[in-house]
């Protein structure tokens, strides 16, 4: 199998984790309040802000992590690209 075919499927299960952990975060934060005004009784409500802060906030390195890795494989495939035409323009 061709390098390139290898590098391009990489990139590609990169990327599909990478949609995953957005599409996750998103649904965690689609009910996260702006700003919340509670009083005592409202306990219950920061709890659950806590909750989804927290999750939010362990899914952060990941998503940091596949994003980093599918600029460099994106910078690779591209890198590649532009060395094989200028290879071929020179010839």
């Amino acid at each position: 199998m061709s390098p390139m075919i290898i590098l391009w499927i990489v990139w590609a299960g990169v990327l599909a984790i990478l949609l995953i952990l957005l599409a996750y975060r998103g649904t965690l934060t689609r009910y996260e309040e702006d700003q919340l005004f509670l009083d005592d009784a409202g306990n219950h409500q920061k709890q659950e802000q806590t909750e989804i802060v927290s999750k939010c906030n362990k899914i952060q390195p990941y998503v940091r992590i596949a994003t980093g890795a599918t600029c460099v494989l994106s910078a690779c495939i591209l890198g590649i690209y532009v060395w094989d035409a200028v290879r071929h323009i020179m010839m």
